[in-house]
């Protein structure tokens, strides 16, 4: 697959900055991953520390792959052994064709301790410190009601795929963490979502979009789906945080 292919040559091509492991996290280590439309998602443990040096070689890097298969796709973040411990610590990460800072978030480290892939060095378990006692489940509860829940608050944003696809997805992963502690896939959080009350008309829209090819989506659909999603997660997120709290 191209995705191997461009995997060898990251890891391969990191070899710059004498990384102590690579990981992958997200559908391509838990499963359900879907070529050319999931992300990659790579967590890299450098030795340190995060000098300008370091920094411009991870850019070159990135920059020699833009034109790779998939390489939009691919997103890494870099971590070092003195930095790995804070989930709020912003760490360099390259996505979206672009560097910045964003946190390795509990989800992430709960996935790399569960299922993580090692794709070049030792394994997350040795490395990467263990989540404290019900810290993802607050995590995900704080997530829906300070980001998901507020930004249902920007209508327009609901007009496009990327947020019904991940609000409906991410809501149905967090009501599984926090109802059973499990990490569920796309796959089991699309499953899910009709038993949670969500419209079956947009879970089928979402279900369409990531295995099958359904025609473009309509200008008159658009409106009406960000009707119904908003309409429902609203009151959906309100009452998974409040019988939770």
């Amino acid at each position: 697959m191209e995705t191997e292919t461009l995997l060898a040559r990251f890891v391969r091509e990191l070899a710059v900055v004498d990384p102590v492991a690579v990981w992958a996290h997200g559908s391509l280590a838990g499963g359900d991953y879907q070529e050319g439309r999931s992300d990659l998602d790579l967590i890299a443990m450098l030795p340190g520390p995060m000098t300008p040096g370091v920094l411009w070689r991870i850019a070159v890097l990135h920059a020699r792959l833009r034109r790779e298969p998939l390489a939009p796709k691919l997103h890494c973040t870099y971590l070092t052994p003195d930095t790995a411990a804070d989930p709020a610590r912003r760490h360099l990460t390259w996505a979206h064709q672009q560097l910045f800072g964003r946190p390795v978030t509990p989800v992430t480290r709960a996935e790399l301790h569960a299922f993580g892939r090692v794709l070049h060095g030792a394994p997350p378990a040795g490395l990467l410190p263990p989540l404290p006692e019900g810290s993802l489940r607050e995590f995900v509860l704080r997530d829906q009601r300070d980001y998901w829940r507020r930004a249902l608050d920007r209508p327009r944003l609901w007009t496009e795929d990327v947020w019904v696809d991940l609000g409906l997805v991410t809501f149905a992963r967090a009501s599984a963490t926090v109802r059973d502690g499990r990490l569920i896939s796309k796959r089991e959080a699309l499953d899910l979502l009709p038993a949670l009350g969500a419209p079956g008309e947009v879970v089928d829209d979402v279900r369409g979009r990531r295995y099958d090819d359904p025609p473009p989506v309509t200008r008159e659909w658009r409106a009406r789906r960000a009707g119904l999603v908003r309409g429902y997660l609203g009151p959906a997120i309100d009452a998974l945080v409040a019988s939770n709290g």
